[in-house]
C-alpha cells in the first residue's frame, strides 16, 4: 500500500485523483468480500451452535462432502439427509449395485425445483406486512410433488427441503403414484385475527397459483395450515384459475371436493400402524397402556381420539408452553375441551386446567417429565422434540416403542439410543404418519373420477394402506434388521428403481 501512495505522488493531480479513487474502491470490494465471507462462515457456525442435535457427522459418507460444504446453514436438511444414509448404509456397500445407490440417493438430495416469492398483506389497522413464500418441488420420480403447506415463524428453505425429503419415502412407501415436496411461509397464524389469516391466505396463493396443478404440484396443509386456511387458498386458487372440481389442493372440505377422514387420518394412521407393530412384535394390544402425546394440535388430537376408542390411556398432551398431564387417562370430554381451545378458541393448553380431569405443569415437555410413566410415546409436535437424554428417560421409565407422528421428532442423538435398545419398537414419521398423505392421494383419485367416498370406505383403505406399509417394512428389514431400517430401505429403494427406469440416473 505505501509503494502504491509513493506511485500517485509521482503522477499529476487530476489522474493522481482517478487513481487514488479506482484504488479505495478496489480496496473496499475486497474489505466487503473477506467481510462477507466471514459473516457467512460466522452464520453458519452459529446456526449448528443453535442446533446442537441437528450436527451431522463428517467422519461418515464421504461422498456427501459436497453437501455439507454447501448447505452447512441448513443444519436440520443434513441430519435428516444423513439419517437416511445410516439406516440404509448397507445398500452402498453391495458389490453390484452400491454405486448407483449412491448416485440415486445425492440424485436425491437436490430439489428439482426450488419457488421463492414475496408475500405482502394487510392487517386490520392497515398496515401492510411482507413475508416470504416457498415451494420446495422435489422429486417427480413416482408422480406430482406432494406435500404440505406449513405457516410458522421459523420456516426457512432449510426447513421445507428436510420436509420435502423425508416426503419423498414417505409418499413412496403409500403406493401411490406421488412425488415429493412442501411448501409453507414464516407467516405466524398465532394471534392473527379471522380477517388477517384470510388476507394472508389470499396473498400467498396470488403467487402460489401458477405453479401448482392436479398432474404437477399438489400442496396440503401442515402446522399453521389446517382445513380453514386451505378453504381460503382454494377459494382464491378457483376466482383465479376458473377450475372447479380440481384436485389441486388436498384437505379440501367435503362440500367442494374434499374427501372424508383427511382431518383425522394422520393421527388415525400413526395409531392403525403401531397397532399393527404392538400385536405383531408384542404379542399383545393397546388396550390398558399408557400413552404419551405430545403436541395438542391435529395430529396428536386424532391420535389422541383413536388411542382412547382403542382402550389405551392418554396421559398427556403438551403445547411450546407447557405439559397437560392425565395420571388416570385423558377422558373423551377432556378431548373435546382440548379440540375446542385449539381449533375454535385458539387458546393455551394452560387456560383448560379447570375445564379438564388433568394437570398442566408448565416449561416441560412429555419427554422430561420424571415421574410420568409412559408404556408407549407418540411424539406429535414437532422435529427434534426428543433428545438423547428424552429418549433415555424413556428408556429408563420402560417405554416399549416410539411412534413418529411427527416429522423427525427425535434428534440424532435420540436416535442413538433408540437403536442402541433393539428391543424398542421405533418407527419414524415417513411410516407412521404416511396416513395423512395417503389419504390425501386418495382424495386426488376421488377428484379425478369425479366421485364420492363414504367415511366407512375411506377408513377401511386407510387401514389397509398402514397395513401394506406395515408388511414393506417388515419384508425389508429381514431377519436381522429393524422396523426404521425396513422402513427407509422400502422407501429408497421404490424411487431408486424409477430413477433407473426413467433414464435419470443410471
Amino acid at each position: 500500500m505505501m509503494a502504491t501512495f509513493h506511485q500517485l505522488r509521482r503522477l499529476k493531480p487530476t489522474t493522481a485523483l482517478i487513481a487514488l479513487i479506482i484504488f479505495i474502491m478496489n480496496n473496499l470490494q475486497s474489505i466487503h468480500a473477506t467481510t462477507t465471507t466471514t459473516k457467512m462462515a460466522a452464520s453458519a457456525t452459529t446456526n449448528q451452535a443453535n442446533n446442537p442435535q441437528s450436527c451431522t457427522n463428517p467422519t461418515k459418507f464421504d461422498f456427501l462432502n459436497d453437501l455439507r460444504s454447501k448447505y452447512p446453514h441448513q443444519p436440520v436438511f443434513l441430519q435428516a439427509v444423513e439419517e437416511m444414509a445410516l439406516s440404509i448404509e448397507p445398500l452402498f456397500s453391495d458389490p453390484v449395485n452400491g454405486n448407483f445407490y449412491k448416485k440415486a440417493f445425492l440424485y436425491l438430495t437436490e430439489p428439482e425445483r426450488t419457488i421463492s416469492f414475496h408475500v405482502p398483506w394487510m392487517d386490520d389497522q392497515g398496515v401492510q406486512h411482507v413475508n416470504r413464500g416457498w415451494r420446495v418441488e422435489f422429486s417427480s420420480a413416482l408422480g406430482p410433488y406432494k406435500g404440505g403447506l406449513r405457516f410458522h415463524p421459523t420456516v426457512d428453505d432449510g426447513i421445507l427441503k428436510f420436509l420435502g425429503f423425508e416426503q419423498i419415502f414417505k409418499n413412496s412407501l403409500t403406493g401411490l403414484p406421488l412425488g415429493g415436496g412442501k411448501g409453507g411461509s414464516d407467516f405466524n397464524p398465532k394471534g392473527k385475527s379471522e380477517g388477517e389469516i384470510r388476507r394472508f391466505c389470499e396473498s400467498f396463493m396470488t403467487e402460489l397459483c401458477r405453479y401448482i396443478d392436479a398432474s404437477t404440484d399438489v400442496p396440503a396443509g401442515d402446522i399453521g395450515v389446517g382445513g380453514r386456511e386451505i378453504g381460503y387458498m382454494y377459494g382464491t386458487y378457483k376466482r383465479l384459475a376458473n377450475k372447479h372440481g380440481e384436485g389441486v389442493l388436498t384437505g379440501k372440505s367435503p362440500l367442494f371436493g374434499g374427501i372424508h377422514l383427511r382431518p383425522e387420518a394422520t393421527g388415525f394412521g400413526t395409531v392403525y400402524m403401531a397397532q399393527h407393530a404392538i400385536e405383531d412384535k408384542l404379542k399383545r394390544s393397546l388396550e390398558g397402556t399408557r400413552c404419551a402425546v405430545s403436541g395438542s394440535g391435529n395430529v396428536a388430537q386424532f391420535a389422541s381420539k383413536m388411542l382412547i376408542q382403542l382402550g389405551a390411556k392418554v396421559v398427556c398432551v403438551s403445547d411450546s408452553n407447557g405439559v397437560l398431564v392425565f395420571e388416570g387417562g385423558m377422558t373423551n370430554s377432556d378431548l373435546e375441551q382440548i379440540i375446542l381451545a385449539k381449533t375454535v378458541e385458539r387458546a393455551r393448553l394452560s387456560a383448560l386446567e379447570t375445564r379438564v380431569s388433568g394437570k398442566y405443569i408448565p416449561d416441560h415437555s412429555p419427554w422430561t417429565l420424571p415421574t410420568l410413566n409412559v408404556d408407549f410415546a407418540f411424539p406429535c409436535a414437532t422435529q427434534n422434540e426428543i433428545d438423547g437424554k428424552g429418549a433415555n428417560l424413556l428408556i429408563q421409565k420402560g417405554a416399549m416403542g416410539v411412534f413418529e407422528g411427527a416429522n423427525l421428532p427425535v434428534t440424532t442423538e435420540g436416535q442413538e439410543v433408540l437403536r442402541a435398545h433393539r428391543d424398542v419398537l421405533y418407527i419414524p414419521g415417513k411410516a407412521a404418519n404416511a396416513g395423512g398423505v395417503g389419504v390425501s392421494g386418495l382424495e386426488m383419485s376421488q377428484n379425478a373420477s369425479r366421485t364420492y367416498w363414504k367415511r366407512e370406505k375411506v377408513d377401511a383403505m386407510l387401514k389397509d394402506m398402514m397395513a401394506g406399509i406395515y408388511q414393506q417394512m417388515k419384508d425389508n428389514a429381514g431377519e436381522d434388521g429393524t422396523l426404521e431400517e425396513g422402513c427407509n430401505r422400502a422407501g429408497f429403494l421404490k424411487v431408486a428403481q424409477a430413477l433407473k427406469e426413467l433414464g435419470w440416473v443410471y
